[in-house]
């Protein structure tokens, strides 16, 4: 009879690119017995998993739960129990608003060994490849990553702090947001910071809009974007390519209103 042995591994699944989980990443999808995944990891990685692997999605699509994040805790303990090596596949890294924490903690109360793989997060990934730096010497020397969804569902107050420290706001979660996002903004006289809203970054499928912070409600609506997406907001939006040509156009558009 086989010994079990209990163990739960937190893999990054990165931001949407299959090919952008790391080498440890893919290795431990291959070698795992079970396999809990979210909905922002790319399925394709599932091909890679052993044939008898169980597999099971535990994430969340249009803001359905499919699963609470306690019943998560406890089928992460179920199975590490049950059939020994668990792989949790989370989007993105797991210990950026991914609850990996909490998971790992859980698990620990019942003796289960716990590793952690860590993923290419989105919020540097997906501005990166869209040759956006987060920071740029004597543009900006730091970036903030903040949540558009707490755990009471409210826009993170570190919004206020972020843009007095005059660097680069990430914003992930945010899309429901979007005008209270341009209000805090307006209210501290920033409303003319560049901003992106970049969708299914990093997929075959993204989609950007570019203009002003102050304008972000209307710049999803004109590119029709939605969740999944990130929001960029500082000056460094303006190395990308398009921004100028955006720029212009908008000040083309008011002119001929006036």
């Amino acid at each position: 009879m086989q010994h079990i042995q209990p163990k739960l591994t937190l893999v990054g699944a990165g931001p949407g690119d299959p090919e952008l989980i790391t080498v440890k990443g893919l290795k431990a999808i291959q070698q795992a017995r079970v396999i809990l995944y979210d909905a922002l990891s790319n399925n394709e990685l599932l091909e890679y998993a052993p044939a008898n692997c169980l597999r099971r999605f535990v994430g969340k699509r249009a803001g359905m739960h499919v699963y609470s994040q306690d019943e998560i805790n406890r089928m992460i303990v179920k199975y590490a129990l049950t059939y020994g090596s668990v792989v949790r596949l989370k989007g993105g890294d797991s210990f950026v608003f991914g609850r990996g924490q909490e998971e790992i903690a859980f698990a620990q109360q019942f003796g289960i060994t716990a590793e952690v793989v860590p993923g290419i997060s989105s919020a540097i990934s997906v501005p990166g490849i869209n040759k956006i730096p987060v920071t740029a010497r004597n543009v900006s020397e730091g970036f903030w990553v903040i949540t558009g969804n707490t755990k009471n569902g409210n826009l993170s107050r570190d919004l206020h702090f972020a843009i007095q420290a005059n660097t680069t706001v990430v914003i992930l979660m945010g899309m429901s947001k979007l005008g209270e996002i341009a209000d805090i903004f307006n209210a501290q006289g920033k409303g003319n910071t560049p901003a992106a809203i970049i969708q299914n970054g990093t997929l075959p499928t993204q989609q950007m809009g570019l203009g002003n912070v102050a304008d972000l409600a209307a710049i999803a609506a004109r590119h029709q974007l939605c969740n999944p997406a990130i929001i960029v907001i500082g000056e460094v939006v303006r190395f990308h390519e398009a921004f100028a040509a955006v720029q212009q156009k908008i000040s083309e558009e008011l002119k001929i209103a006036v």
